[in-house]
């Protein structure tokens, strides 16, 4: 078995159903993701066997760097380089060749693209064993897979022109959908107005515990202890990246101010960077949440390697959330045993959220039998794998 090819296409996001979603820091209009596609010489019913994947969601498409660096790297590779002992393509392998004499640190959208390729040979893969990508991740770290995983809804984003009104029915949208827990942004408005856009999801949701609120590393420290005097009375399930993801010494001031649960690490994409923040970010083991997501930081294995960085600090892996809101990640978090992870039923599209086959019950959605991540059941992301692969 080889790869035979690497595709990889920019893919615009719609931010959401009024168009212009932003949080305090972003506008994402404008922002695109990597889908890569990993063709090989193996066939089933006629056709090759495609590994697909993605760089999740939050950065910008990799093109430059897949198409000039690594995707060279890799088809260059002589054929046994890539393979394990059983043959088939080893995501690790795969990786360290597409990082040849990269040097270390510098972790930004280069550990996004190595792991747009490292998740597209999971999902090859698990189509090879004719299994759901959770029951191959699962097998390889001697785990069982959840039979469901327990998720929140991401949203309440700014729009132009958009009120507490609008919030309120975005809110009920989740609820009927069958999410009993959410996450809204805050820090794009005053204090005073986000703390009513605040009131008004609790109100909706029915319980300040089951709300989280996430200012995407807008404050410096002053603000961010500021607003954890004010969000403290409420209750929230947790208070989320409230200043620079790499200012540890800030999200330490937070904790020692916070009694609630403090969330972060979407933007650490490298085991240094998760090592660093449990010696200096003063996490707390059973209360604050880890949300490093494998499609921004090399993949799944530097992932697993991350998990093992808190577990030997006496974190526990059901604190671990994975941000991103898709496919990928809900089975990841099947398959190594998280606590849950994100879902993106109205923003973010065709990557964000799940197919119709993944249904909200009792706060969890199970991944479907599909072979892979399942990324070809997800309406709107079909059409486009299939133009990339045609």
């Amino acid at each position: 078995m080889r790869i035979t090819s690497i595709l990889e296409r920019s893919v615009g996001l719609r931010g959401g159903p009024r168009g212009g979603a932003a949080n305090a820091m972003v506008n994402f209009t404008n922002h695109t993701v990597s889908l890569v596609a990993l063709i090989t010489d193996t066939t089933r019913n006629g056709k090759p066997v495609v590994g697909v994947a993605f760089d999740s969601i939050g950065r910008f498409a990799q093109s430059g760097i897949l198409r000039d660096r690594m995707i060279p790297r890799v088809l260059a590779a002589p054929t046994d380089a890539l393979r394990d002992d059983a043959g088939r393509i080893d995501p690790a392998a795969v990786a360290a060749c597409a990082l040849a004499d990269e040097k270390p640190g510098g972790h930004g959208d280069r550990a996004a693209a190595a792991a747009a390729l490292e998740l597209a040979c999971w999902d090859l893969n698990a189509k090879l064993a004719d299994e759901p990508a959770c029951a191959t991740i699962a097998r390889r770290f001697g785990r069982e897979s959840a039979p469901a995983v327990a998720v929140y809804a991401a949203g309440g984003y700014y729009y132009p022109e958009s009120g507490i009104g609008d919030l309120r029915d975005e809110m009920r949208g989740y609820r009927d959908l069958g999410y009993d827990a959410v996450k809204m942004k805050i820090g794009g408005a005053g204090l005073r107005d986000d703390l009513a856009r605040i009131e008004a999801v609790i109100d909706i949701v029915g319980d300040a515990g089951r709300v989280a609120v996430d200012a995407n590393g807008r404050f410096d420290r002053s603000a961010a202890t500021q607003w954890a005097a004010a969000l403290g009375p409420y209750g929230l399930r947790w208070y989320e990246e409230p200043g620079d993801p790499l200012d540890f010494e800030l999200n330490r001031a937070v904790t020692a101010c916070y009694d609630g649960a403090v969330a972060t690490g979407e933007n650490l994409f490298s085991v240094p960077d998760v090592t660093n923040l449990v010696r200096y970010g003063g996490m707390r083991p059973g209360s604050d949440i880890f949300q490093m997501d494998a499609g921004l930081s090399y993949g799944l294995g530097e992932y697993a390697r991350m998990l093992e960085v808190l577990e030997a600090h006496g974190f526990d892996r059901r604190f671990a959330f994975p941000h991103g809101g898709h496919l990928i990640n809900l089975h990841i978090a099947a398959g190594l045993g998280l606590g849950g992870c994100e879902s993106y039923p109205g923003v973010f599209q065709p990557f964000g959220g799940y197919p119709d086959g993944c249904a909200v019950t009792d706060g969890g959605i199970a991944p479907t039998d599909a072979p892979g991540f399942g990324l070809e059941q997800k309406a709107g992301l079909t059409e486009v794998i299939t133009e990339l692969t045609a």
